[in-house]
């Protein structure tokens, strides 16, 4: 019996076996290395699905609501949003304009002021003779701007990658508004009938997550620039609109988007005088609690809860493939990600969520509502966007 067992356990290894693990590694070696050339177009195609996610509800809307066909409703939106983002830049773009022409006409008034020790350039001046390190490094400052001139292709080429990117997902965008309902049926008739209830509302659940988290963002920045535009003005700031502009760009950065959006106008106001900028920072501490536990709680209510750490991992990861337009996107896929682990986890326990946030869901052993067989898909249950 020992022989046949040593017999047994000395028997060798199938060729077929060892070239089926050779070929298993070379087949997820290619895989990987696949995926990272095309790691610039996967993030087009999330940063595309992620806008015709947000878009597809008023899409649908105008669709099956105002009875329009599909294509006239995504041009109305597409044309809507342009007409959003060009209002934004105008009003963005037009104070600063205006305002740094006020700074270039007092610009000498300023220097002499600072030369003489007075005004609050003066005192700075003053106190670090930066008058003379100015004079010391004016050989240095030459240098970096001949640099900055020669560095001008490189400028030039980066400009034009980031327009051809944006014009790659505006286009990917409209297609998935116009595709994604047909998609969307084709996938769930390829699906049993409970499955293909299952994927909807948990398609359902993840668009709702995304248009939440979207909304209640931009809600918190306009209310954050708006305070802060009161403040500046009350406390005689200059560039006020400009500060509160950015601070509400800025505000839409999760984790530090609040703090870089703070630091120029604690700047421009210590710049006028030292009260100012201290009652500034007192400002944007006591509005940066206010909006982390009152509208951070109240207005985020309804979508996704994610754990703190969960949401910095997703923002670092979201930075490194996509800049800042990745820290903006980081925390809506992290939410998605988060969707269907909790539906993995919720399917293998048998268990339901306890406050679900997709369909008349049962709740607490509630008895599940009667299925219905299913019939033709409507084109609105694109991502979800319909109601469960």
């Amino acid at each position: 019996m020992l022989s046949s067992r040593a017999a047994h356990e000395r028997r060798p290894v199938p060729w077929r076996t060892i070239w089926a693990t050779i070929g298993s590694v070379v087949l997820t070696l290619a895989v990987i290395a696949l995926l990272r050339s095309l790691t610039k177009i996967l993030v087009w195609l999330v940063i595309a699905g992620f806008f015709a996610i947000v878009l597809t509800p008023p899409v649908d809307f105008l669709e099956h609501r105002v009875r329009v066909r599909r294509s006239l409703a995504t041009v109305i939106m597409i044309l809507a949003l342009l007409g959003a983002l060009g209002g934004l830049l105008y009003t963005f773009i037009t104070p600063i304009v205006d305002q740094s022409q006020q700074f270039a006409d007092n610009f000498p008034r300023y220097v002499e002021e600072a030369k003489a020790g007075r005004g609050p350039l003066g005192g700075l001046v003053k106190r670090y003779d930066l008058d003379r390190r100015i004079e010391e490094h004016r050989d240095d400052f030459q240098k970096a701007l001949n640099n900055l001139g020669s560095n001008s292709l490189d400028i030039v080429r980066g400009v034009g990658n980031a327009v051809a990117a944006a014009l790659t997902i505006f286009v990917l965008t409209i297609l998935m508004l116009l595709t994604g309902p047909r998609m969307m049926r084709t996938g769930l008739g390829a699906l049993s009938p409970p499955a293909a209830e299952r994927v909807r509302h948990v398609a359902s659940d993840c668009a709702r997550a995304v248009t939440g988290y979207v909304a209640g963002n931009l809600l918190i920045s306009v209310i954050a620039g708006t305070a802060t535009f009161a403040f500046l003005w009350a406390a005689d700031v200059p560039f006020r609109t400009v500060l509160a502009l950015w601070v509400a760009f800025a505000d839409l950065i999760p984790l530090v988007g609040a703090t870089l959006g703070a630091v120029p106008a604690v700047l421009v106001a210590f710049l006028n005088s030292t009260g100012r900028g201290i009652a500034t920072v007192v400002f944007f501490v006591v509005y940066q609690q206010f909006e982390n536990h009152v509208l951070q709680v109240t207005i985020m209510s309804k979508t996704v809860d994610l754990n703190p750490l969960v949401v910095l991992v997703a923002v670092l990861i979201g930075v490194e493939l996509s800049g800042l337009l990745g820290a903006l996107l980081a925390i809506p896929v992290a939410g998605i990600i988060q969707v269907l682990g909790r539906d993995v986890y919720d399917e293998r326990r048998g268990t339901f969520k306890d406050e679900p946030t997709i369909g008349d869901i049962p709740v607490d052993g509630e008895t599940p509502a009667p299925s219905v067989e299913p019939g033709p898909e409507p084109e609105a249950d694109w991502a979800g966007s319909g109601t469960s």
